[in-house]
C-alpha cells in the first residue's frame, strides 16, 4: 500500500448542497492539518483541469450534489488513475439515482418503501385520490440533503407541492411514508459503526433538522435494542449488494410492525458538526480526526 502524505479536499461546487459541502470540506481540511498531512482545499467551481489532482496522493471528495455524488467526477479520476475516497464511479452513478437504486435493491430482496416514478411534475395527471398511499412524500430521484422534499397527508398538501415543484425538471418519486422510526448507519472500510436513531421535532428529517436545528436528537442505538443486529445486517447486505467501498451512510426506516426498509444510500456523506458519520464514530470512541483518518485508510486499500 502506497503511503498517503499529501491530500486535496474537493468541495463546494454549484449544487443546492454547496454550503453543506463547503462546511464538510473545511472540517476535513482542518482535520488533515491536525493529523499532519500536507493538505489543500479547493472549491470545485474553480477547477478547470482535473489533471491538477495528479499532484496529490489522494483526492478527498467532500463534494455533494450531482457533481460529486453521481459518479462523473469519480469516472474522470479513474481514467486519470488518481486515487480518491469513496465508492467507484458505477456505484455512485447507481446510488445517486434513488429510483434505480430502489429497483436494484428490490431485485436483491432488500426492502425499500413503495414508490411511483414521476417523469415530469408539471405533466403529472395523477390526482391525490389516485395515489395508492394515504401518507407519502414527493421527492427528487437525484438530489440530496432533503432538498425539494414535500410531505403529503391531504389534497391541500398535494396541490401546494405540485405548485412549488412545477418548474423543477427531472425524475421525481412519490414514496410511501414510513414514519415510525428512522435510523442511519455509517460504514467505513469493512466496519459498521453504531447505528443512530434520528428524532426530530420537525415533520421529518428535513434540511433544517439535518443542518440547522439544535433540537434534532441523534441517539445511539443500544446493543440491547432488538433491532440492533438487524440494522447492521441490513446495512452490510446493502453495502455489499451495491458494491460500495471506502465509506458510506445508509438510511433505514422502521414501520410499526418492526419491518426495516432501506431509504437511501449516501456515498459522499456530510462531515459537518451536525453530520451523522462523525457522530456515529464518536459513539465508538473516535474523535472527528480519527474518523477522517479511518476514511483515508479505507481509501488506501
Amino acid at each position: 500500500m502506497e503511503s498517503i502524505k499529501n491530500i486535496i479536499v474537493v468541495c463546494g461546487g454549484s449544487s443546492a448542497e454547496r454550503t453543506i459541502s463547503l462546511d464538510s470540506g473545511q472540517g476535513i481540511y482542518e482535520s488533515l492539518l491536525r493529523l499532519g498531512f500536507d493538505a489543500e482545499i479547493v472549491d470545485f467551481i474553480n477547477i478547470n483541469d482535473l489533471n491538477i489532482f495528479k499532484n496529490y496522493d489522494l483526492v478527498f471528495i467532500a463534494l455533494h450534489g450531482h457533481e460529486g455524488e453521481a459518479g462523473l467526477l469519480q469516472k474522470k479520476l479513474e481514467l486519470l488513475e488518481i486515487k480518491y475516497t469513496g465508492s467507484a464511479s458505477e456505484v455512485c452513478r447507481l446510488t445517486w439515482d434513488k429510483s434505480a437504486t430502489k429497483k436494484f435493491l428490490n431485485k436483491k430482496q432488500i426492502s425499500t418503501p413503495k414508490s411511483i416514478d414521476v417523469s415530469e411534475i408539471k405533466k403529472l395527471e395523477l390526482k391525490f385520490s389516485d395515489i395508492p398511499f394515504d401518507h407519502f412524500f414527493i421527492k427528487p430521484s437525484m438530489e440530496g440533503s432533503s432538498i425539494n422534499i414535500f410531505e403529503i397527508k391531504n389534497n391541500n398538501d398535494y396541490e401546494i407541492a405540485l405548485e412549488k415543484l412545477k418548474e423543477c425538471s427531472g425524475l421525481f418519486l412519490i414514496e410511501e411514508a414510513i414514519n415510525y422510526k428512522e435510523y442511519t448507519l455509517s460504514i467505513i472500510g469493512d466496519k459498521c459503526y453504531p447505528p443512530i436513531e434520528i428524532i426530530t421535532e420537525n415533520n421529518f428529517y428535513d434540511y433544517d433538522a439535518k443542518y440547522i436545528s439544535d433540537k434534532t436528537q441523534l441517539i445511539e442505538v443500544s446493543k440491547d435494542n432488538l433491532q440492533f443486529q438487524s440494522i447492521l445486517d441490513l446495512s452490510t447486505k446493502t453495502f455489499n449488494a451495491l458494491g460500495c467501498s471506502g465509506w458510506c451512510r445508509i438510511d433505514i426506516l422502521e414501520d410499526e410492525n418492526f419491518n426495516l426498509y432501506v431509504l437511501e444510500i449516501n456515498t459522499v456523506p456530510g462531515m459537518t458538526s451536525h453530520s451523522c458519520v462523525p457522530k456515529s464514530g464518536g459513539f465508538d470512541g473516535l474523535s472527528y480526526d480519527n474518523v477522517v483518518k479511518k476514511i483515508i485508510d479505507a481509501s488506501s486499500l
